[in-house]
């Protein structure tokens, strides 16, 4: 039951959500990076290895991953009717 009694009322910050969801964020944009380069090699360019690809995920999810766990206390904030805007 604490798990429950935690995410009442207030419910998890953007900073927690953002940790949950952070390695899903990097792997989403490291297999963008990675299908991104396939596309570019269509004209010449080089196909990015997977280590870089993984590297580039880590550092483009970080933000990625903030703005969508922003976007989700928003929603969470409508839902409960606390919505500040």
């Amino acid at each position: 039951m604490a798990g429950v009694a935690a995410m009442t009322q207030a419910g998890w910050s953007t900073q927690r959500i953002a940790l949950a969801l952070y390695p899903l964020g990097a792997g989403a944009a490291a297999v963008n990076v990675f299908f991104l380069s396939l596309i570019f090699s269509w004209v010449g360019g080089p196909v990015v290895s997977t280590g870089l690809s993984i590297l580039l995920g880590a550092l483009i999810g970080a933000p990625a991953t903030w703005y969508f766990a922003r976007h989700i206390r928003h929603l969470m904030d409508v839902a409960d009717g606390t919505d500040a805007r």
